[in-house]
């Protein structure tokens, strides 16, 4: 017999992104008058500019003709791209990085997913606090903690990242196995500099 796992049973009922919409259109109703500039997850305001219209038509014509349809990219990402993204975002900016050191994904989130999977499930892990959502539900789901008590869970070591301390915590008192450094941090914002 198949059974689930018990894991996602300690999750809170509602992911953080979808009370932030609900909050919005709350306040747009009860305030039609007020201009709302949304920063929330998939929101823009501003059109796609040209160039990107450009680039998006090229390559659906790309792979709308037989002789310049390619299917799939390899799973590591093209190589163009990971020269390009090697050359302009980390050589032209003196840092040693090749191509071949690049992964191009589908994005963050499964990434923090599925990275963590290499890991057993009795780590010790540390993450700030408030930090992007899915670093705490992926090691709920994966088991590494207990149960969700006045917002925190049981067994993570929280980092605690408040305007006192200008949202970056100091490192965990107690030994930890893992520990998630998110910077620029999601949802404050803030950048470490190197010291």
């Amino acid at each position: 017999m198949i059974h689930i796992n018990e894991n996602f049973l300690k999750l809170k009922a509602s992911y953080l992104f979808s009370d932030i919409a609900k909050r919005v259109s709350n306040y747009q109703e009860a305030n039609p008058e007020q201009t709302i500039i949304k920063l929330g997850i998939g929101d823009v305001t501003e059109p796609l500019p040209k160039v990107c219209l450009e680039a998006l038509h090229t390559a659906i014509d790309e792979m709308g003709k037989r002789e310049t349809f390619h299917g799939y990219g390899p799973e590591q990402g093209y190589d163009f791209l990971r020269e390009a993204i090697a050359k302009h975002d980390f050589q032209n900016r003196g840092a040693n990085i090749s191509a071949d050191e690049i992964f191009v994904s589908d994005g963050s989130k499964c990434d923090s997913a599925n990275f963590q999977e290499i890991f057993s499930e009795d780590i010790r892990i540390a993450i700030p606090d408030p930090v992007y959502p899915v670093y705490v539900d992926t090691n709920v789901m994966a088991g590494r903690t207990g149960e969700n008590i006045d917002d925190r869970y049981e067994n993570l070591v929280y980092l605690e990242a408040t305007k006192d301390n200008n949202f970056s915590p100091a490192l965990p008192t107690e030994p930890v196995d893992l520990i998630y450094l998110c910077y620029p941090n999601n949802p404050v914002g803030v950048t470490l500099n190197k010291e």
